[in-house]
């Protein structure tokens, strides 16, 4: 199979990821789920709202109460107290919808919600989690802001026995002991899809730059490592001729691209690990006189509605969607948790895979954020 053929076998297939697997598995998940309210990001259609479920997780006795050994809680009865820690400003179209997701389920469930913003502060983020806990929070959802920074806070939830969940990022520490599990995208594997798609736009043949995401966090890692294994493994004309943190920051990835040019002209491809970067390499690129999607490839992941428009456009091959919508999947799997079900340590929710096939549809669907 050559990397057309493949890029498009991948795209099929996650594209039936990306959407709910059955009827039985959209019902009763659309309600509540919002989007972002930031300029770029999605509406709250039912298309969106769909995409919610998780991939098949671990088998084997989850995590539950019991065996955490917090006090039973019944997140319907109105009087539960949930903390909710966000890590970033919700300009970011992820962080508005991941937020919007997170208060509307909550809403639904009538549980009282304790919400603070870090705004890319770990010790911020610490104090925060702290405070919510004197506030009262009987459990807490995290959004943790790199993976090995939330030691005392975590230290300080455990000491009170209360659960501690971790969305889209994970934290150093034991499942079902420092905190109850995490749930997520599957970071290497969007990864080994941006490989494969790019392999197909260049005909596996590129000098091949990657910006990288902020160090210490295991999606930046993960994003890294699956794309160059892949490219180890199966396309040994694609060369990464550099490869530099831009932080996940569009600025940055602006000025960090335009280095990158100026120090290596011969540049055909690029892989940014968040459509932010991606972004701001377009600038970049414009900027030293280059074409974006001819001159140089770019593939991206996230899903923002900004850059699925650059799909569309031509601009970008490809983008792989980064699912900001925790809300019914972050409840349930506390529900789970209180219930005798319990929860697995890692929940992969489905993400989509926009490419110039279906952008298009996805923008006039609601699909994007």
């Amino acid at each position: 199979m050559n990397p057309t053929q493949r890029a498009k076998s991948t795209v099929a297939a996650l594209l039936v990821a990306g959407l709910c697997v059955s009827a039985s598995a959209c019902t009763n998940q659309g309600t509540g789920t919002a989007s972002g309210r930031s300029p770029g990001a999605g509406d709250n259609s039912a298309a969106a709202q769909q995409v919610v479920s998780p991939s098949a997780g671990a088998s084997g006795p989850g995590c539950t109460a019991d065996t955490y050994g917090a006090p039973k809680l019944n997140l319907t009865d109105g009087k539960t107290v949930v903390g909710f820690s966000q890590s970033e400003s919700t300009s970011n179209p992820f962080r508005a919808a991941e937020t919007a997701s997170i208060e509307a389920e909550a809403k639904k469930l009538g549980v009282k919600l304790i919400e603070r913003n870090a705004n890319a502060d770990v010790n911020a983020q610490n104090a925060q989690i702290q405070d919510m806990i004197a506030q009262g929070a009987q459990v807490l959802i995290v959004a943790p802001e790199n993976s090995d920074g939330l030691g005392p806070a975590l230290a300080a939830a455990k000491a009170k026995k209360i659960p501690v969940l971790t969305i889209d990022r994970t934290v150093t520490g034991a499942a079902c002991s420092d905190f109850v599990a995490f749930i997520g995208s599957n970071f290497y594997g969007q990864a080994q899809i941006a490989a494969d798609d790019l392999a197909a736009a260049t005909g596996g043949q590129a000098h091949v730059a990657i910006l990288q995401g902020t160090p210490g966090n295991n999606v930046s890692a993960d994003r890294t490592k699956g794309f160059t294994d892949q490219v180890a493994a199966k396309y040994p004309n694609l060369q990464v001729v550099a490869s530099q943190t831009a932080n996940f920051d569009q600025t940055e990835g602006q000025k960090v691209m335009e280095q990158l040019l100026q120090a290596h002209p011969d540049i055909t491809a690029v892989y940014a690990e968040n459509d932010g970067m991606a972004l701001g390499a377009i600038q970049a690129m414009r900027s030293a006189g280059k074409t974006p999607g001819k001159d140089i490839k770019i593939v991206s992941i996230d899903g923002i509605r900004q850059a699925v428009q650059g799909v569309v456009d031509g601009q970008l091959v490809a983008d792989i969607e980064t699912n900001p919508r925790f809300g019914p999947l972050a409840f349930q799997s506390l529900q789970d948790f209180y219930g005798s079900a319990g929860v697995q340590p890692k929940v992969i929710i489905k993400d989509g895979h926009f490419t110039a096939e279906n952008a298009q549809q996805a923008l006039a669907q609601g699909l994007v954020y």
